[in-house]
């Protein structure tokens, strides 16, 4: 570059020729192009994703250098060139790239366009770190594909371990609400990253198993190496296996993979898609739900004209058999009824015979009874009458002598004889004179009847019975 401005000439500091951004940039990036227009670069590979255009995007560190790398250069794969490889970048590789240096003109980045991506011999720190930890696991049978437990279809609690402020949450919960509103959500806040943060997330998963959810999500979003680090550590990846539910690990994007993931019994790409593995959908649900009910409905129905059928030709067979089998039967029953039938009247005819002979002798002694008895009879009748004319006569002779008694002792007797009874209102007998006080009125009982009188006042204390008024 050796003008003062786009039209060349030395570069001056005149305010009159100043440079627009755009002019800055495309300059930078042909003197890029030209300088540098490919070598070998060493590191190792962080930020690894694929973009939807298919190209890869990645940092390129200094090996060995780790969180504290001392440089570091943005790299692009463009897809053309990523189809070559035998296998895509992943994080924390020691690789050689081959390629030229340029500038991204509309944001002014520095980066490495990568046109060849190759192992190095040595991997960076944490990627064997990684590595060394995944092989002990893998020894202890914990990655093991055998002991991965099936998520439950239809749970009714999710545990979710992740940090209640971040975005992973609400990925969670907003699919959770769209799928399967049913589902409670129990949730575990922690860390997901920085110092401490595994022990955190190691606590958190006991605690929130100690609960009995169905299943367990532990979700984060995506990061550096550095960031999803604490997901890699050993404390977390026992805390997963140890587990009393089901674990999903949703962490970092769909190019991360870190140790969580793989003991877990399910990986998910990201948060959003462990949402997903663990909710049904609601409408996939009804969907199967109908689809069930009309296949239980048709293979009734099948079933039901396969027993019908079943049933109307064994009843064919069985009609035909029937007759067949009935008809030995039918004849050995009605030749016994045939003998049960003369037997019958022969015995009849015996009884009759016997009954006859029975008949003619009762006669004969049954006459001589009789007329016996009758002449007894007869007897008795005549004495019977004889007793009963005495006895008359006895009771009529007592009867007679008791009324003449009765009529001796009769005041009705007397009464004939020519005397009066006074009787009071009462009928009391007035038997004193005293009893006559003067004005009373009494009746006087004669032999046919009564006469009412009144007693007149004559003389004191006394007076003549005068007759009725």
């Amino acid at each position: 570059m050796t003008g003062g401005g786009p039209a060349g000439g030395g570069l001056r500091p005149d305010p009159a020729a100043a440079w627009t951004v755009r002019q800055v940039n495309e300059a930078a990036r042909g003197l890029l192009e030209r300088e540098a227009p490919s070598l070998w670069v060493r590191g190792e590979t962080a930020n690894v994703y694929q973009a939807r255009s298919g190209h890869w995007y990645f940092t390129l560190k200094d090996a060995g250098a780790g969180a504290g790398a001392e440089a570091e250069i943005g790299c692009v794969l463009f897809q053309w060139d990523a189809r070559r490889l035998a296998a895509p970048p992943q994080a924390g590789m020691g690789v050689r790239v081959l390629g030229g240096l340029t500038l991204y003109e509309p944001k002014g980045r520095f980066q490495l366009r990568v046109r060849r991506l190759v192992a190095d011999g040595a991997d960076g720190a944490w990627r064997r770190r990684f590595e060394e930890l995944r092989r002990r696991l893998e020894r202890e049978g914990l990655i093991d594909p055998g002991r991965r437990r099936p998520l439950p279809r239809f749970p009714r609690t999710v545990g979710v371990v992740t940090s209640p402020s971040g975005a992973a949450l609400r990925d969670v919960a907003s699919v959770l609400r769209r799928r399967a509103p049913w589902v409670r959500l129990l949730l575990r806040g922690t860390r997901v990253q920085g110092e401490g943060a595994a022990a955190e997330i190691a606590d958190a998963l006991r605690v929130i198993g100690a609960r009995r959810p169905d299943v367990i999500v532990v979700a984060r979003g995506g990061g550096s190496e550095e960031d999803l680090w604490s997901f890699n550590e050993e404390v977390v990846a026992r805390a997963v296996a140890a587990s009393p539910a089901p674990v999903v690990s949703g962490v970092g994007h769909e190019t991360d993979v870190t140790i969580c993931d793989l003991v877990a019994d399910l990986r998910a790409p990201t948060p959003s898609a462990a949402a997903e593995a663990v909710a049904p959908d609601r409408a996939t649900v009804a969907q199967r739900l109908d689809e069930r009910a009309g296949r239980m409905a048709k293979g009734l129905a099948g079933k039901a004209r396969l027993a019908r059928a079943r049933l109307e030709a064994g009843r064919r067979g069985l009609g035909r058999r029937g007759r067949r089998l009935g008809e030995a039967p039918r004849r050995r029953l009605d030749g016994q009824r045939q003998r049960l039938a003369a037997a019958a009247r022969r015995r009849v005819a015996l009884e009759g015979t016997r009954l006859a002979g029975m008949r003619s002798r009762l006669g004969g002694a049954s006459r001589a009874r009789i007329g016996s008895a009758r002449e007894r009879a007869r007897r008795g009748e005549r004495e019977m009458r004889a007793g009963v004319a005495a006895l008359a006569r006895t009771r009529t002779a007592a009867l007679e002598r008791a009324a003449a008694a009765l009529d001796a002792l009769s005041p009705l007797g007397t009464l004939q004889r020519g005397y009066a009874i006074p009787l009071d209102a009462d009928g009391s007998a007035l038997r004193r004179a005293g009893d006559f006080e003067p004005g009373l009125r009494f009746t006087l009982r004669v032999a046919d009847g009564a006469v009412p009188c009144r007693v007149r006042a004559d003389g004191p204390g006394g007076g003549d019975a005068g007759g009725g008024e």
